[in-house]
């Protein structure tokens, strides 16, 4: 299955939506929303960063499908919540006044996107893997929030393949039962990769 796919097949696919059955239900390690969560979210902010409105040409970098299930401490899918992601571009800019490079940054990387979770919980962005930003391994950044508001996680999601994960005080400062829980599993597919991230609020 390859990112091009419509979403509706995306998220109706076993692969996103199936849990192990003896998956043990720990909560998802919380980590700093960091200074670049967007100033003002974009007017194009939906589940596809390969893309954005008014731009004639798509994102450049690797492709990456990222999906899972947002769940709770008990286990239960958790339907309508809303999944917000924000990450650099393939060069490490991020979409932000703050960033020194902003200047240089991909206009055709959207670089924010949002969704909410389906019935099934679950939810999947069309992105890239992030480039290296100055002084960090690469990283996506997330928040989830349960759909009635009571539950919120600001959270980063990592690849394990990532050479500077050992270096970073982020990932540094978890035990590591809870960096394996922030690590992507990552599957090849023919214009990219596909990443699951599962999600458990509470």
């Amino acid at each position: 299955m390859t990112l091009t796919l419509p979403r509706r097949l995306l998220l109706a696919a076993p692969a996103v939506i199936t849990l192990p059955a003896a998956a043990q239900v720990v909560r998802t390690p919380a980590q700093m929303e960091g200074p670049y969560y967007p100033r003002a979210i974009p007017a194009d902010a939906d589940d596809d960063l390969l893309q954005v409105a008014g731009q004639p040409r798509a994102a450049r970098g690797q492709r990456l499908l990222l999906g899972g299930v947002v769940r709770g401490r008990d286990g239960a899918p958790m339907a309508g919540a809303r999944v917000q992601i924000w990450q650099a571009d393939v060069a490490g800019i991020y979409l932000h006044p703050g960033d020194a490079r902003v200047a240089e940054r991909d206009p055709g990387f959207q670089g924010y996107g949002a969704t909410r979770t389906s019935e099934a919980g679950a939810y999947a962005f069309r992105t890239i893997r992030p480039g290296l930003y100055p002084g960090r391994t690469p990283h996506i950044h997330m928040r989830i929030t349960s759909s009635d508001g009571r539950l919120e996680l600001t959270t980063q999601a990592y690849f394990p393949d990532s050479p500077g994960n050992d270096r970073d005080f982020l990932l540094r400062s978890l035990s590591a039962a809870d960096r394996a829980l922030l690590m992507v599993a990552l599957t090849p597919v023919d214009d990219g990769a596909r990443g699951r991230f599962d999600i458990v609020l509470g």
